[in-house]
């Protein structure tokens, strides 16, 4: 266990230098068109990806049986910061999305991530076989996904509401629901779903255009073709660090969500390939950690996280690629951003602890039977 938590440090740290100097190359001339500083956005990621450090080292040494028993005391909150998103978040773009407490600004939903799958973990175990039944289990985990989904939807946020009920009944399905449950509900959320997605002009409009890309042969939007010519331009092997094209101006928000592309053109197919690798071995060190955990609510508290990172890095590079419509989804420890990348090292600081608690228990368990 203890090469496996060193394997994962190793794995984040190596992101996050990554992520730091993609970002470094990726958002230099934007930032000297707008701040009139070339490292203004490099000095902002570099804080945030500090801070994300210090959440990963202190939830790391934060008991993980501690969020069993306030786990539904952590979810209303997280509802309450949702509705006060709704309240008095400023309107982006259309969508009402970060909150500003004063001395921080940040986006609940990426937090409420968290909560939903910490709660979700405790349910799932405190009911045990109920989970099954619609009606004794199932339905008390659906009404807090439901509450979650809707609120983010309303804000709009649909992507992130997709992403968060799928990881929450893949979660459920690994927990013990039935198979029969889950796909019934999804098949009334798909409807409530392309509703939300007609009911909105902007989501409306990305789903349009990814159908006509299809039909067409053309590309999505402007951010996939300059994207699509980003990873074209590296060919097998890439440009090299810092001679990216694309980054001057070409790609909209070339240093936030459509950063793999810049990977693509600086590294090549050799780079993103490895990229990847490096998310799915992410996600099978949280597999053997979570099959080693001492209790259910380990278990599939480390798989939900450890799930939330694989989709979220997943999703990205298919939408930078125009396998996905265009969504907001960052790529995990790479992008800039302070929200993401914080409750990202949230998130391993959870699972080391988890995998720390099952060091300790192994060793007492050793320690009695000598």
């Amino acid at each position: 266990m203890k090469t496996l938590i060193k394997i994962l440090i190793i794995i984040v740290i190596a992101l996050v230098l990554l992520g730091a100097i993609m970002v470094f190359t990726a958002s230099g001339t934007y930032s000297m068109t707008r701040y009139n500083d070339y490292y203004s956005m490099f000095k902002s990621h570099i804080l945030k990806v500090a801070l994300a450090l210090f959440a990963l080292a202190a939830f790391s040494l934060t008991p993980y049986d501690l969020y069993r028993k306030y786990s539904k005391y952590m979810m209303i909150s997280g509802l309450v910061l949702l509705i006060a998103t709704l309240i008095f978040a400023p309107k982006v773009k259309g969508a009402a999305r970060w909150l500003d407490l004063g001395l921080i600004s940040f986006q609940p939903s990426e937090a409420v991530k968290i909560l939903l799958i910490i709660h979700l973990s405790a349910l799932i175990e405190r009911k045990g076989e109920l989970i099954a039944d619609f009606k004794k289990g199932f339905v008390y985990a659906l009404v807090w996904i439901g509450l979650v989904c809707g609120l983010i939807i309303l804000q709009p946020n649909v992507s992130t509401s997709l992403i968060i009920a799928f990881t929450s009944f893949v979660l459920l399905y690994v927990g013990g629901a039935s198979f029969r449950h889950i796909s019934g509900i999804l098949s009334v959320g798909i409807f409530f779903v392309g509703s939300a997605v007609m009911l909105y002009k902007h989501s409306r409009e990305r789903l349009f255009d990814f159908i006509n890309s299809i039909m067409t042969g053309s590309d999505i939007n402007i951010q996939v073709t300059q994207a699509k010519i980003a990873l074209g331009s590296g060919g097998l092997k890439g440009l090299g660090f810092g001679h990216s094209r694309q980054s001057d101006l070409f790609l909209p928000e070339s240093y936030g969500d459509f950063i793999f592309s810049i990977i693509g053109e600086e590294t090549g197919f050799i780079g993103t390939a490895l990229i990847l690798f490096t998310y799915l071995a992410l996600f099978v060190i949280c597999l053997i950690i979570a099959k080693k955990a001492q209790d259910k609510f380990g278990q599939l508290l480390v798989f939900g996280l450890g799930f939330n990172i694989l989709v979220s890095a997943f999703i990205n590079a298919a939408v930078v690629t125009g396998l996905f419509p265009t969504t907001g989804i960052t790529l995990p420890f790479i992008s800039f951003g302070g929200t993401s990348v914080v409750f990202m090292g949230v998130s391993i600081g959870i699972i080391i602890n988890v995998a720390y608690q099952t060091m300790q228990t192994e060793k007492l368990k050793l320690a009695q039977v000598g």
